[in-house]
């Protein structure tokens, strides 16, 4: 397992009481380089959407813990906040809950000349996604060769 997933695995062992002691609901958890930083990054949510107020609990909660546990071995800027409504998704519960959703999808190579798509998310499994395109023809996707998949907002 890859340094990256040990910490997000411990971080999401951690956190999941607190959430649940507040009725959140943890969507994902990110530990990424960004230029020359690195950053722990929950994200959480709840019914009724999360605000700033929920970030900031759910942070002053947490950092002791951070403190206490020392499981990251190297500087990182540690944040809190929603998912947001154009939301990636990455994990097979975030595609359950987005089944009948619109979503737009950007492929790391170009499929029938296209990088990418927009459509309604039909379905998916381990290997594939499918969406329905307002023309109403079906497309299915390779997972592994997706490179971003999130909802699309429609102001």
């Amino acid at each position: 397992m890859a340094r990256r997933e040990v910490v997000e695995k411990k971080t999401e062992e951690l956190i999941l009481p607190i959430l649940a002691e507040h009725g959140f609901e943890l969507y994902d958890v990110d530990f990424v380089k960004e230029g020359s930083s690195k950053y722990l990054r929950i994200y959480i949510d709840k019914p009724e959407g999360i605000n700033v107020n929920d970030c900031e609990l759910v942070s002053r909660e947490f950092d002791p813990i951070l403190d206490k546990e020392d499981y990251i071995d190297e500087a990182y800027i540690f944040e809190v906040s929603s998912p947001g409504l154009g939301r990636a998704l990455k994990k097979d519960r975030h595609f359950e809950k987005s089944l009948g959703e619109e979503v737009e999808v950007r492929l790391f190579k170009a499929l029938d000349g296209m990088k990418e798509y927009e459509g309604i998310l039909k379905s998916f499994d381990d290997k594939t996604v499918t969406i329905t395109e307002e023309s109403g023809r079906d497309v299915v996707l390779e997972r592994s060769g997706i490179a971003l998949i999130r909802l699309v907002i429609d102001f």
